[in-house]
């Protein structure tokens, strides 16, 4: 994994993390929909776990692998967040089922975090 693609994950982290604490404000101070809090909580942890993956890429032997979980994670918890959000505060939404894709993106993330796991055992082991 090249040091750009690891910053650049680093940034959209960052800037997905920002933008889960302010729709955790939003969420307490001005509009009163409790799914704007859920998007908020799923930008945060999935932003902190972006982080502690690619975190983790940079030791392993399959960083790519890595990486892709971490990119995974940033995509299904924008789109996610995104279309619930943009319901919360328009009424719209990004497009027909994008919250449902962006949760099935994380949890297809979240599956190649064990694939990654499992393929840096079998390294290991070798």
């Amino acid at each position: 994994m090249s040091t750009f693609s690891s910053r650049l994950i680093v940034l959209v982290a960052g800037l997905l993390g920002a933008a889960g604490v302010a729709l955790a404000a939003a969420a307490a101070h001005r509009v009163n929909d409790p799914s704007l809090a859920t998007a908020s909580q799923f930008l945060v942890m999935h932003a902190a776990a972006a982080l502690a993956v690619v975190a983790l890429a940079s030791r392993c032997t399959r960083p790519l692998a890595w990486s892709m979980a971490a990119v995974l994670m940033l995509a299904g918890a924008a789109l996610f967040a995104g279309d619930i959000a943009l319901r919360a505060f328009t009424g719209n939404r990004l497009f027909p089922m994008a919250a449902p894709t962006g949760g099935s993106t994380m949890i297809a993330a979240w599956l190649a975090v064990t694939v990654a796991a499992l393929l840096e055992l079998r390294d290991r082991a070798r």
